[in-house]
């Protein structure tokens, strides 16, 4: 009987795993391609932020544990093969800062997806912001965050009404591949 439960539980890691792991690979290819696809609206550094999808399914669907570590680990592997030591540093502290507040605005129960997305997007840029200016001992950067803000409000809301569509898709699919 223990050797049954003991094979469920093997099964459930291996399908967590192999599921983390598709969702890693989808972020880094998402990384990949918006490396690929410069869209800049003139503003160094504003990115569309389409990993962030992955993230915000990953949110929605299996919880902050699961989206914390493929963000975490997409971060790493994009800024080791795409980036270098001061991407990563910037993308860290972007996403530690946005995921604190779209958790909390999720709790809340008062936000939609894209309002959640909008938030993470914002305040992604403003972590960024707040780590320039210590790493490069500039507070003028300051006056370049209401720049962000307006990137952060357009990427948020369009990586969030496109989250808010496959998640709606795809939560039956992945609860259903994780119960198994």
């Amino acid at each position: 009987m223990t050797e049954k439960r003991g094979g469920q539980s093997n099964r459930r890691t291996s399908k967590k795993a192999a599921l983390y792991g598709l969702f890693l690979a989808l972020a880094l290819v998402a990384s990949w391609l918006e490396r690929l696809i410069p869209v800049s609206p003139g503003i160094p550094g504003v990115k569309m932020g389409l990993a962030n999808l992955v993230t915000m399914v990953l949110l929605y669907t299996v919880g902050l544990q699961a989206a914390c570590a493929v963000t975490c680990a997409r971060i790493l592997l994009a800024g080791l093969l795409f980036g270098n030591a001061f991407s990563i540093s910037y993308s860290f502290a972007g996403a530690i800062l946005s995921m604190a507040v779209m958790v909390l605005l999720r709790k809340t129960g008062l936000f939609s997806v894209t309002g959640v997305s909008i938030a993470g997007g914002v305040f992604h840029n403003v972590g960024q912001i707040l780590v320039a200016m210590a790493v490069l001992g500039m507070s003028a950067l300051i006056y370049y965050l209401p720049f962000l803000i307006i990137a952060g409000l357009a990427a948020g809301t369009l990586i969030g009404l496109v989250s808010g569509i496959l998640i709606r898709r795809l939560s039956d699919v992945i609860r259903n591949v994780l119960a198994e």
